[in-house]
């Protein structure tokens, strides 16, 4: 993996977590439950994923570094 597509995806990785975090913090009262549990399951998986890019680009990051790609 290139430096540039793991800075790619530890920057997108950041910006998930940020965007849908403030997404959390911003909806507003007077929905269904249902809206909630949609919206909770929506944050909780888009944050899961982004740790998960944020973990190969971290190891894309280090191991270009170390020279072992």
């Amino acid at each position: 993996m290139s430096r540039k597509i793991a800075g790619f995806l530890v920057a997108l990785a950041a910006f998930m977590v940020f965007e849908w975090v403030n997404l959390g913090f911003n909806l507003a009262d007077g929905h269904p439950t249902g809206f909630y549990v949609v919206h909770g399951i929506l944050i909780a998986v888009n944050i899961l994923l982004a740790v998960v890019l944020a973990v190969i680009g971290w190891h894309g990051l280090r191991s270009r570094r170390a020279g072992l790609s």
